[in-house]
């Protein structure tokens, strides 16, 4: 992602869509096609490409569903 007089990208990279969920691009590869659901991405020929709205989105959508935590509950 470039300076902040930028203009916003509509579709990121691999590399800025793990640094803007804070996770290592095999972390990031593993949530999009190993994990159900996966994350939103685009195919853009051999190009993968995730919207930053929609990776939002989602993040939200994940601590809604596991209550704020994603630490294991003690029984």
């Amino acid at each position: 992602m470039d300076g902040p007089d930028s203009p916003t990208p509509i579709l990121i990279s691999p590399k800025d869509a793990a640094r803007l969920l804070s996770v290592s691009p095999r972390k990031l590869w593993a949530m999009t096609f190993e994990e159900s659901p996966g994350l939103p991405h685009v195919k853009c020929g051999r190009l993968l490409r995730y919207s930053p709205s929609d990776l939002r989105r989602w993040a939200t959508s994940q601590i809604d569903q596991k209550g704020g935590s994603n630490e294991a509950s003690p029984h």
